[in-house]
Order: C-alpha cells, then sequence, then structure tokens
C-alpha cells in the first residue's frame, strides 16, 4: 500500500498526488487579464489553442461522450462511441450515452440511439431505461408501447415495475396498480435472475399506493427469494437490505431479528431441540430430518441453513438508513450489527465495522465511535478516526468533532479531518470560523483543498469577490483551477466565461470543460473537432 494511501484516504490521496505533480500556481494572478469581455468566441479560441491534437482513450469513453450528448450533440457521441473495438464496451458506451441524452430531455434521439444498439441485451437495457424516462416525460403511451417491445423475459418484469413507480409517483394509483400487477406477473411466470429486485420495487409502488399489507406480502417474497438462493460473493441480495432499511426506519425490526436470529440446531430423536418437544409452534419453514413427507411448501422454498443476512447486507442497511433514521432506531440497528461483528461477520466484517461505526459517529455516540475504530491496526485506527468527526461533524457537532479532529495522532488523517470539519462549517454558512480552522491544517495541499470548499460556499452566500480572494491564496495551480471551477458554476455567464479562462490557463481544458456544459454548450464540440482534426 502507497505510504500515505489508509491515512489520507483513496480519493483525498489521489487528488493529493495528482495535483501535486502539477506544481504549484503562479504568483502573479495569472489569466486573469484574459477574456476580460467575457465573451464566448474568445473563450472558444483559448479552448482550441489549449487542446493537442492527441484524442487518446478518453475522446471515446466517459464523462467526454456523456457531456456531448447533454449538450445537443448525441449524433456525434455516438460516432465517436461506435469507434468503439470491443462490442461489449461499445454497447456499454452507447447505453451509457442513452441516459444521457434521455436526462437531457432528447427521448426521440435516445430512443433512436437504443433501436442501433447491435447486442439484444444490451439494447434491452437501453430501452428499459427509456420506459422509465418517457413515463416520467408524461408520456405513458409512448412507455407502455416501449415496454411492449422489450425482447428478453427477464427484462419484461423490471420495464413494468419502474413504469408503475413513475405511474405511481405521478400520483395514477388504479394505473400503477395495474402495471404492477403486470409486472407481478411476468417475475411469476419466469424464474430468472433478477426477479428480487423486481418485488423490491414493488414494495415501493405499493408503499406509494397505500397499500401496506401487500407491501408486507412483496416484502415476505423478497426474502423468500432471497433465503432460497446461496448468499455468495457474486449474488449479493442487496434487495431484501433496501427492504429492511425500509422497514426499519418504519421502527420495524422483527424480518431482521429473525433474520439474524443463527439457525436452529440439529433435530434430535424424537423431534427435540435442547430437549424441547417440536409441537405445533414450532418454525413451519423448518423440515425435520428423515419426515417422510414435508409438504409443498418445503420443495418451494429451499431455505439455506444459514442466515440469507450477512455482514455486507447488514452494512448496506445501516448505511441506508444513517442520515434519516431516528436515534432510537439507529442504536437499535448498531447493537445489532456490534451484535453480529462478534460472530465473525465472514469476510465482509470490515465493511460492516465500518459503516456500524461511521453510524455511531453520526448519531452522537463519540465514544462508541472510537472504540471500535481502535479495534483496528494503528495506520487504519487514524483513517477510521478522520471519518468520524467527518461524521460527527456533518451531524452539527462541528465543535466536537473540531476538538476530536485535533487529537488525532497522525498528521495527515489530521488534515483529512480538519478538512471535514472546514466543509461542513462552510456548508452551514460559517465561513469566518471554517477560513480560521484552515490555517490549523499543517499541510500545504490539504490548505488548498479545505479552501476549495469555503470559496465555493463564500460565493453561494453572496460574497464572490471574497470568494475568489480565497482562491488566489490556494498554492497548487491545479487545486487552484479547480476552485475556479467551482465558482465558474456560480457566477453569471459574463462573469463565469472569465473565470472559465482563468481555469483554463491554469489547467488547460479538461477541468474547464464540465462547467462550460451550461455557459458554452459548444464548447465539447469545439474540443472534440480540435483532438481529431
Amino acid at each position: 500500500m502507497p505510504e500515505g494511501l489508509a491515512q489520507w484516504g483513496p480519493e483525498l490521496f489521489m487528488t493529493r498526488e495528482r495535483e501535486r505533480r502539477r506544481g504549484l500556481a503562479p504568483e502573479n494572478d495569472v489569466g486573469s487579464d484574459i477574456v476580460q469581455g467575457g465573451f464566448e468566441p474568445c473563450l472558444l479560441a483559448l479552448l482550441r489553442l489549449s487542446v493537442r491534437r492527441d484524442p487518446g482513450t478518453g475522446l471515446t469513453s466517459g464523462w467526454f461522450l456523456r457531456v456531448l450528448a447533454r449538450t445537443g450533440h448525441l449524433v456525434r457521441a455516438a460516432e465517436l462511441a461506435y469507434t468503439i473495438s470491443d462490442e461489449l464496451k461499445q454497447g456499454t458506451e452507447l447505453v451509457e450515452l442513452v441516459q444521457a441524452a434521455a436526462g437531457a430531455g432528447d427521448l426521440c434521439g435516445a430512443q433512436a440511439l437504443a433501436e442501433s444498439i447491435p447486442l439484444r441485451q444490451l439494447r434491452d437495457q437501453a430501452l428499459v431505461a427509456l420506459v422509465l424516462a418517457w413515463a416520467r416525460a408524461g408520456e405513458r403511451a409512448r412507455a407502455v408501447a416501449l415496454a411492449e417491445r422489450i425482447h428478453y423475459p427477464h427484462n419484461w418484469g423490471r420495464a413494468w415495475a419502474l413504469l408503475a413507480k413513475a405511474v405511481a409517483d405521478s400520483g395514477d394509483i388504479d394505473e400503477a396498480l395495474r402495471f404492477a400487477a403486470r409486472a407481478d406477473d411476468e417475475v411469476s411466470s419466469y424464474p430468472v435472475d433478477g426477479a428480487e429486485q423486481v418485488l423490491a420495487l414493488l414494495v415501493e409502488v405499493a408503499v406509494a399506493t397505500g397499500d401496506h399489507d401487500r407491501a408486507a406480502v412483496l416484502a415476505d417474497r423478497v426474502e423468500d427469494i432471497t433465503r432460497s438462493r446461496n448468499s455468495t460473493g457474486w449474488s449479493k441480495p442487496r434487495p431484501l437490505a433496501v427492504v429492511l432499511a425500509r422497514e426499519a426506519l418504519g421502527g420495524d425490526l422483527d424480518r431482521l431479528d429473525a433474520l439474524l436470529r443463527p439457525p436452529g440446531p440439529a433435530v434430535g430423536a424424537g423431534g427435540t431441540v435442547c430437549g424441547w418437544a417440536l409441537g405445533e409452534a414450532a418454525d413451519q419453514d423448518m423440515v425435520l430430518e428423515g419426515d417422510p413427507d414435508p409438504g409443498p411448501s418445503a420443495a418451494a422454498r429451499p431455505f439455506s441453513p444459514r442466515s440469507p443476512l450477512d455482514a455486507w447486507d447488514m452494512a448496506c442497511v445501516l448505511d441506508a438508513v444513517a442520515e434519516t433514521a431516528d436515534q432510537d432506531v439507529a442504536l437499535a440497528l448498531a447493537d445489532r450489527a456490534e451484535t453480529l461483528l462478534e460472530t465473525g461477520g465472514g469476510r465482509d466484517h470490515d465493511i460492516l465495522l465500518r459503516s456500524v461505526t461511521l453510524l455511531l459517529a453520526r448519531h452522537g455516540q463519540v465514544e462508541r465511535a472510537m472504540a471500535l475504530a481502535d479495534r483496528l491496526d494503528p495506520d487504519l485506527s487514524v483513517a477510521r478516526q478522520a471519518e468520524v468527526v467527518g461524521e460527527l461533524a456533518r451531524s452539527g457537532d462541528t465543535g466536537g468533532a473540531e476538538a476530536l479532529a485535533h487529537a488525532i495522532t497522525d498528521r495527515r488523517a489530521q488534515a483529512r479531518a480538519l478538512i471535514e470539519v472546514v466543509r461542513e462549517l462552510a456548508r452551514r454558512g460559517d465561513p469566518g470560523r471554517a477560513e480560521a480552522l484552515v490555517h490549523s491544517i499543517n499541510d500545504r495541499w490539504a490548505q488548498g483543498e479545505a479552501l476549495v470548499a469555503v470559496a465555493r460556499e463564500t460565493a453561494r452566500h453572496g460574497d464572490p469577490g471574497r470568494a475568489e480572494t480565497l482562491v488566489r491564496a490556494i498554492a497548487y495551480r491545479a487545486t487552484r483551477a479547480r476552485a475556479l471551477a467551482a465558482l465558474v458554476e456560480l457566477s453569471e455567464p459574463c462573469h463565469a466565461r472569465r473565470l472559465a479562462a482563468q481555469v483554463v490557463v491554469l489547467g488547460g481544458w479538461a477541468p474547464a470543460l464540465p462547467v462550460l456544459e451550461r455557459i458554452v454548450p459548444r464548447a465539447v464540440v469545439v474540443v472534440a473537432d480540435r483532438m481529431t482534426s
């Protein structure tokens, strides 16, 4: 593991390494006298000068093509995507373009592109996404017609379930129920992978339509399917975790407790378990050894002998409820998670340990959270302490978070923790205190990273002049360019173009292009033309 990766965390570590390699920013206010008029043609000319004629691999995949699609250049994006030689990668990129264009409102273009995708399964995937997009746009008839054209049976249920959810969200209960019934029929008719995902969606539809009894029945079916399958690293029962999180937020932990309950011991002679006779109240899902006729339900529900809920799924539940659960539910879930950790937790033990630690911190249980962090190796422990600081700050206790950050002994982890506190102070509208705290950070790059957040929030709260002054205090070239790009998004078009010019001078076209999507939609095609000319 590279030195400092654990303490900084992967995201900050990679950003820090990349931006420090770009070097320090010039001492003078570079680029501030360029494009003073804020004219679009001048900015486009500057972009052309900054682009090398070396497209590389990034031109035919990823965010660049999606920006093209979102800014009205779907045909050009598709042309570039079709140059990808690998058919699977090409199809996957085309699906992404369909979703980007649909999100930007170009549904007709998105559908035409979807229907041109060579691989049938990926074409189906794109059409399923468009069913939802057409329904949300109020074009229900087109959504229905598209759902009828989906080729593979394993995609039918999801298409109708998404349509039902969109219609339910629009308030048309009767139609939502009709589409939900169609989705249910499809997953009941074909025993395909993904049925539990469809049923989990139908739980949401049932809740949205006010039919909580139906939601409970559907949740039972999600559980049944999950129990009937062996939970492996390749098949995580995430839909069940979604169902459990929804129930937990409503204060219902009965299903979770039943799933966490360890399997019963083997049944001995005479049908006794630990000396207790099995009576009519025994678990109806338990098949007794040697039972000549276990009944049809046993064949229909071949449950795994171990709990289908493992550490990964419990972590998913905790993460899903962390921000919205009330204190009692959060602590009850934390208690159950710690009990599961004591049993070992399997290969995903560390994932659950992190989730429960951060849940406790988010709800003010600092001592318990820090005790769990102390279970780790020293390098990982200080990194987890920095995460605890961040969660504590987001819970509203910025004073406690600041004190806890200063108590961290590793300087890198401490800087990471202080960045989190600064970000939260700035977000909460206290830029003065946030700015003062920046000066206590003992790493030059980390100071600049913290100032990015302070400058952005200062501009958001109506003081762009002060925000630009803060940006000029950032030491590293690439970090300063990123901070200026954040201000572009918050500025009026003319001033935004002037700031964007400074971004280009400092950091090249790449950090500027995403924020130019709003103010200069032609910028991305100018870059593409320059690279391919």
